[in-house]
């Protein structure tokens, strides 16, 4: 062993959120050695990260759950239809405390750099702690949200109060009382925030770029006969999900949108606007892939909306007209609109009125405004996708670099595999359905295929497994075709990259949906692995 190896181990997995905590529970139950990291002080990926208030999953508490321990789900018992963060964290706390997890990981340490041996095909990994751990196999469970976007606004440094970013928020909280406050950013963080900074605020300015979709989440605390029978639902429940296209038990109305009445039409709109949440965008099955059909959801989703805001001027600005309904990820919110009824809180279109710099006192607006402030939180958003993966070091088959090999957009096999970087996989991440379904169930998906996949490879004698370059190309463009065989590149979302300057303009995931990448997944595996290279030692 090299001497300056620390750790020799099978498996290094990175990150210790959902995705992690389960890579890490299935390769210790198979009888792998396994190490993790997490710069994070403790377990919980991006809901340690995202604190902010209002901080809340847009799935459904039941269904954003483990599902591999039957006991764990019929012991834990979740308070409310969805559930906020601190909650998360107490449920994936609890998992890491059930299941011993910590015990695998180096917490408050982040993985610097990845490179490949390619003569022991063997991954060295070095930390910003100083470990040099040699792995067998590199598993990235990084997420696709946790590396955070600040906007690169003139005089940012200037500012003499306080600056907060949503992605890392402070563990203690903020106190806005008395305060007069900037929110720049109406994505998913700022919507679920600023009701909440609303209230403290002496006064709150929404700078917003793009209007994005929103719906009432229609939120409830979960009574006792309601736990109960979810839970004994559990097992059909979790059935329908895996078969499903998000990894939720609902399912699409069975017509399509203009096969029925408007009245059969208008009932299922409905239907959806009282669920809450990211699911309006599949009421019918041809919302997102005909224009028409999509138009009427977004007819009621305006007149739902206006009907909640009193200036319908303030309302122009709020309802978005540059991109279809559901082609950027529906925000659940809690009295996002009405929050812009109250006398203390201002909006401001920046399309109309751009942010020029910032000062020492404030936002200094295109028209030569000075917004005064004590306070400016960035809502806006990640380097998603593959932000996380490119802030390490990786380093393949000729020194060649992932990021250099991704420059023009991620290129995977299945999403987990990447030609000429044997022995690594990234879990939940671009190529495969992740930010488009309910990531607890994707994780468990790529966990278990992971699982079998190197048990397979120790049964079998293989040194290392390789997505082939024919395969990766093959898949880079079943990932553009099916896409673009729907409205979702239509929008300027952050599932192309385009809310980063100079990012290339590819749609990152999978959009077949869990069920039918599931059964690729596993035609794969039955295949003896087609699409990969095994190598022998």
């Amino acid at each position: 062993m090299n001497a300056s190896i620390t750790e020799s181990v099978d498996v290094v997995v990175i990150g210790a959120g959902v995705t992690g905590l389960y890579a890490v529970h299935k390769l210790r139950e198979l009888g792998f050695t396994v190490r993790g990291f997490e710069r994070g002080h403790d377990v919980g990926g991006v809901w340690y990260w995202n604190r902010y208030p209002g901080a809340r999953c847009d799935v459904e508490s039941v269904d954003y759950s483990y599902s591999f321990d039957e006991e764990l789900q019929q012991e834990w018992d979740w308070s409310e239809k969805y559930a906020a963060q601190p909650e998360i964290m107490r449920y994936l706390r609890h998992v890491a405390d059930r299941f011993d997890l910590r015990r695998s990981y180096a917490f408050s340490t982040s993985v610097t750099s990845a490179e490949l041996d390619e003569e022991a095909l063997r991954w060295t990994l070095r930390t910003d702690r100083g470990q040099v751990v040699s792995a067998r196999f590199c598993v990235f469970a990084v997420g696709c949200l946790s590396s955070t976007h600040r906007p690169d606004i003139p005089g940012v440094e200037e500012f003499t109060g306080a600056t907060y970013h949503t992605g890392e928020w402070p563990h203690e909280g903020v106190d806005f009382t008395g305060l007069r406050v900037g929110v720049i950013g109406t994505g998913s963080s700022g919507i679920q925030s600023i009701p909440l900074i609303a209230e403290q605020a002496s006064h709150l300015t929404v700078f917003q770029r793009s209007a994005n979709y929103s719906i009432p989440a229609g939120n409830e605390p979960l009574d006792d006969e309601t736990r109960r029978r979810q839970k004994d639902g559990y097992a059909e429940r979790r059935r329908l999900s895996r078969i499903s296209g998000g990894g939720s038990p609902h399912r699409a109305h069975p017509s399509r949108t203009f096969e029925v009445s408007e009245e059969e039409r208008r009932a299922a709109f409905e239907k959806r606007w009282e669920l809450g949440g990211v699911l309006y965008s599949k009421t019918f099955p041809d919302q997102l892939s005909d224009l028409r059909a999509n138009g009427a959801a977004r007819a009621f989703w305006e007149e739902k909306v206006r009907a909640l805001i009193d200036d319908p001027e303030v309302a122009d600005l709020l309802v978005p007209t540059d991109h279809p309904i559901g082609t950027k990820r529906i925000v659940t919110d809690t009295d996002y609109y009405e929050t812009f009824n109250r006398d203390n809180v201002r909006l401001v279109g920046l399309r109309e009125n751009a942010i020029e710099r910032i000062d020492g006192a404030g936002i200094v607006l295109a028209d030569g405004t000075l917004v005064e402030l004590d306070a400016i939180v960035f809502a806006t958003g990640f380097d998603a996708m593959t932000g996380a993966v490119d802030r390490i070091d990786v380093r393949g088959r000729g020194g060649r670099k992932l990021k250099e090999v991704w420059q023009e957009g991620p290129r995977t096999y299945l999403g987990l595999g990447v030609d000429g970087f044997p022995n690594l996989f990234n879990l939940t991440g671009a190529g495969s359905p992740s930010v488009l379904a309910n990531v607890v169930l994707c994780a468990e998906q790529h966990g278990d295929w992971l699982g079998d996949c190197l048990r397979h490879l120790h049964e079998h004698g293989y040194l290392a497994i390789e997505a082939n370059e024919e395969a990766v190309e093959q898949w880079v463009a079943e990932c553009r075709d099916r896409a673009a065989a729907t409205l979702l590149t239509s929008a300027n979302s952050w599932y192309l990259g385009a809310n980063i300057p100079g990012k290339p303009r590819v749609f990152m995931p999978y959009v077949g949906g869990l069920g039918a990448y599931g059964e690729i997944l596993a035609e794969v595996a039955e295949s003896g692995y087609k699409g990969f290279d095994l190598i022998k030692g």
